[in-house]
């Protein structure tokens, strides 16, 4: 049987009540954990739960995006277990002592006295944690969600969601996670559940799905062999109402999809953004949230768009990027598992933007990740980060020079400061490796000038403030020094390095502070991509612009899903934003610069936050 949420929701709409059945098995566990999270009581929790997919069964011929399912279930669990708490009209037990035998109630067992004060623990433990964590260890306990479920339904990184978990489990006895998994374990929803929502939904009386209403986006069939007819043109030049310039040019391939069981002609129109400056939802779910009209209507704007591309074949965080000849280099990073065991690895995959396609290359030899990298005359440095091959995490000084030509790696002249979370650009065919952490968890304001050609390392003038996680990026001769950490406090702050004068300047600060985010410099501008605000605990999909010609900020088009720990580099005009808390995903963000002056020397691809050995402050 297919199990699509569209397909089935066209089932649903058609006449057959009882596909909505699987939709309520797919989603209930988690429906089900997350109301608990909110309410705190099993019984409340069930019943706010069977109402979510009777409302959701009641207006589901007003879900415009059928993929959206889940998020619009969420969000309607949201909004009743807000006015279940608001209610004043009835004790939150109320209806579940209604339900019980006089008898039952009368004659209260020595399991219902054993249940209370387990009831009881289970709250004093979980009322232990922040909520953050809260609710990702009910999530995965309750629910039985996996972290990447758990991130989707929460709009976080799965990365984000392992971090809570291994945090939440460090702050409970070993005893206490015992005895929240068992809880979990028997209060979860029975098969039974189930059949009682499709036997309720039988009664219930849905608008029909009119004959195209599971066309995508929600074209009109007509409306879908029109776009189609028209995309053998070149241009729409009657669209202006519904916000497309005059004669401006959609994509013209076209792809026959079959919604419910209607196969028609669509113009297949790529993930790019419109008229808006706000063409992604930002909500971390990675979906596109214009208006389903918009979305296919609009003709795209040079540049400032977002695609993506094919998946790196290494998933991985930390790990940096280079372009080199037209070609990108990932190098290093680190993987993990669910219990938040990390490892640094030594990969090295080449990715050519031409074919959108990855090639193996020569390991790096000291595997790392959070670590610097820069390009100067076509070789690629790779400098200090963290290493965990013994076991413990260690502070690197470790300098190793790539020949892409070559596919070689040569050892170079250690850098005096180990450290990692450091960042590093380049001027005039030197080197400036900037700020960071030692293993100690000690901040730097240390710079250190490299000479390739020499192989040596010389003293600079500090940061003004110490900073790991700075992103940095050469312009001009200047190094321009954004957002990071400082003793704990997240940064906006913007300083220019000039290498001539051996001094830090402050400039305008970025709108949104950040850490982990990764950068590139596309003719003269800097692109902030992504990263971590940990004020709130979540990643972010912002990107601005930063002009030092004017020292001015711009907004630009979000990220399509948010992501920290990632790299980026750009090639001809359009930076590639490649792994991170999305390991494998490759997404190619257009300056609308092609071919215009690209400077991808000096920058720090991938930038990092707060101190993380096992797990995300």
């Amino acid at each position: 049987m297919r199990t699509e949420d569209g397909h089935l929701i066209s089932k649903c709409l058609n006449g057959e009540p009882e596909a909505f059945g699987v939709l309520v098995d797919k989603y209930k566990a988690g429906i089900y954990a997350f109301t608990f999270s909110r309410l705190r009581n099993f019984h409340d929790a069930e019943d706010v739960t069977q109402d979510v997919f009777i409302k959701a069964y009641q207006n589901l011929s007003k879900l415009r995006r059928w993929d959206s399912f889940a998020v619009w279930a969420y969000t309607i669990a949201s909004n009743l277990c807000s006015k279940w708490k608001r209610s004043k009209s009835r004790r939150p037990d109320r209806e579940f002592i209604e339900d019980q035998d006089e008898d039952v109630l009368e004659n209260p067992s020595l399991d219902a006295y054993r249940m209370d004060i387990i009831s009881n623990s289970l709250h004093d433990a979980l009322d232990s944690l922040p909520e953050i964590y809260q609710e990702a260890l009910t999530l995965h306990y309750l629910g039985g969600m996996s972290t990447d479920d758990i991130a989707k339904s929460l709009g976080a990184s799965p990365t984000t969601i392992r971090q809570r978990l291994v945090r939440a489990r460090a702050q409970l006895k070993e005893e206490m996670l015992v005895m929240i998994g068992r809880t979990f374990e028997q209060q979860r929803l029975k098969a039974i559940f189930t059949f009682r929502i499709v036997e309720m939904v039988k009664h219930i009386r849905v608008q029909p799905i009119p004959l195209a209403k599971g066309l995508p986006l929600g074209l009109s069939l007509a409306t879908g062999m029109i776009i189609a007819f028209l995309s053998i043109g070149t241009h729409l030049n009657s669209l202006s109402t519904i916000g497309a310039f005059m004669g401006s040019p959609l994509p013209g391939e076209t792809k026959v999809l079959k919604t419910g069981e209607i196969p028609v002609d669509v113009l297949k129109v790529s993930n790019i953004s419109v008229i808006s400056s706000q063409r992604w939802n930002g909500s971390g779910l990675g979906s596109v949230v214009p208006s389903p009209q918009n979305a296919l209507f609009m003709a795209p704007q040079a540049g400032d768009t977002w695609t993506k591309k094919a998946d790196m074949p290494t998933g991985r965080g930390g790990l940096s990027a280079c372009a080199v000849n037209g070609k990108i280099y990932a190098i290093g990073g680190v993987i993990w598992d669910d219990a938040g065991n990390q490892k640094s690895i030594s990969t090295v995959e080449e990715y050519d933007p031409k074919t959108d396609t990855w090639t193996k290359k020569s390991d790096i030899s000291t595997s790392r990740f959070f670590f610097a990298i820069c390009e100067v005359n076509k070789k690629i440095y790779v400098i200090g980060g963290l290493n965990t091959a013994d076991g413990n995490f260690k502070d690197l000084q470790t300098v190793e020079e790539y020949d892409p030509d070559l596919d070689k790696w040569t050892q170079k002249t250690d850098m005096p400061t180990s450290r990692y979370w450091l960042s590093a650009s380049a001027v005039n065919g030197k080197i400036y490796a900037i700020g960071g952490l030692t293993v100690n968890m000690v901040p730097l304001s240390t710079v250190e000038e490299y000479d390739p050609v020499k192989d040596k390392w010389t003293k600079k003038a500090d940061l003004p403030i110490p900073i790991h996680t700075l992103s940095t990026n050469a312009v001009n001769n200047k190094i321009y020094g954004i957002g990071g950490v400082n003793i704990g406090v997240l940064l906006s702050t913007v300083y220019e390095y000039d290498p001539l004068l051996d001094s830090w300047t402050r400039k305008a600060d970025m709108p949104t502070a950040r850490t982990r985010a990764c950068s590139s410099a596309v003719n003269g501008k800097i692109y902030a991509i992504g990263g971590y605000d940990r004020n709130r605990d979540i990643d972010l999909t912002s990107v601005e612009e930063y002009d030092p010609a004017t020292d001015k900020w711009t907004k630009k088009t979000d990220m399509p899903k948010p992501a920290e720990d990632h790299a980026c580099s750009a090639v001809d005009g359009r930076i590639y934003v490649i792994g991170g808390s999305n390991p494998t995903l490759v997404e190619e963000y257009d300056t609308g610069f092609a071919g215009e002056g690209v400077n991808f020397k000096g920058k720090l691809p991938t930038t990092w936050g707060d101190v993380r050995t096992a797990s995300k402050r």
